[in-house]
C-alpha cells in the first residue's frame, strides 16, 4: 500500500501546528489523571506513527524512542498493527517539544468521521478517552483555526493514501455501532467548525448544540 514519505511530514507539520484551544488543556486533565495529560501517558494512550514518520522524527529529534509493551494486552495491540506502523513513546510532557510532536499527537482526542458513502466530514473523538479526557467533555473549546488544520491535513493525506481513507471509514462505522448500543448520538464538529450530531442508527446528519454533548467521568461538573 503506498504511504507518505518520510520528507512530506515536515511540510505536514507546518501546516497541522494550531493549537485544540487557547486553554492548555493538559492542565484540566493531568490532576485527575496521575498529574500528567492523558495525551502525554502512555499509561493511558500509546501514539503509533507510520515507519516513515518515524524515520522523520528521529531524524531531527532525540523526544522519541520505541515503546516496549508491558502486558498481554499491549503486546495484541502492537501485533494487531500493520507491518508499517509502530508504537512509540515520548519524553513526557515537561519536555514536549511542539514542533516534533507526531501526528497523533496533534490530532488527539479527534479522528476524521468518513460516512460510509466515503465522506469525510468533520471531526470526532476517540471515544475510549472520554471517562479521561477533559476536552470531549468540553467541546465548545475547540478553536476554529485547529479544526481548518485537521481538515486540510486529513485532506491531503487521504489524497494521497486512498487506505487511510478506508480506515476512517471503518473506524467511523465501529463508532456508529457503539453509539447506536448506547442510544445516543454522535457529537461532530463540522468542516465548517459548527456542531452537528450523527444519529448512528441512519448515519443522518443534523445541527446540534455543543450543551446537548455529553459530560464524562470526573468533567460532568
Amino acid at each position: 500500500m503506498p504511504r507518505l514519505k518520510s520528507d512530506l511530514y515536515e511540510s505536514l507539520y507546518a501546516g497541522f501546528n494550531a493549537p485544540i484551544s487557547r486553554f492548555d488543556c493538559g492542565k484540566m486533565c493531568a490532576p485527575h489523571n496521575g498529574g500528567e495529560p492523558v495525551c502525554c501517558n502512555t499509561k493511558f494512550a500509546i501514539p503509533v506513527s507510520t515507519i516513515e514518520e518515524w524515520t522523520f522524527l528521529k531524524s531531527r529529534s532525540k523526544m522519541w524512542h520505541s515503546y516496549k509493551p508491558r502486558d498481554e494486552a499491549e503486546r495484541k495491540v502492537k501485533e494487531a498493527l500493520p507491518r508499517y506502523c509502530k508504537m512509540m513513546e515520548c519524553n513526557g510532557a515537561s519536555q514536549c517539544e511542539r514542533d516534533n510532536r507526531a501526528l497523533s499527537c496533534r490530532a488527539f482526542p479527534f479522528f476524521p468521521y468518513v460516512t460510509k458513502e466515503y465522506e469525510f466530514v468533520g471531526l470526532t473523538y476517540y471515544w475510549t478517552f472520554e471517562e479521561t479526557c477533559w476536552v470531549i467533555s468540553n467541546l465548545q473549546i475547540v478553536d476554529k483555526g485547529f479544526v481548518s488544520e485537521f481538515i486540510s491535513t486529513f485532506d491531503y493525506i487521504f489524497r494521497k493514501v486512498a487506505d487511510e481513507l478506508e480506515i476512517f471509514r471503518d473506524h467511523s462505522a465501529s463508532m456508529r455501532r457503539v453509539f447506536s448500543r448506547r442510544g445516543t448520538s454522535i457529537p461532530l464538529i463540522g468542516r465548517d467548525a459548527n456542531f452537528y450530531e450523527v444519529i448512528p442508527k441512519t448515519g443522518v446528519i443534523q445541527p446540534a448544540k455543543v450543551k446537548a454533548f455529553e459530560k464524562f467521568g470526573v468533567y460532568r461538573d
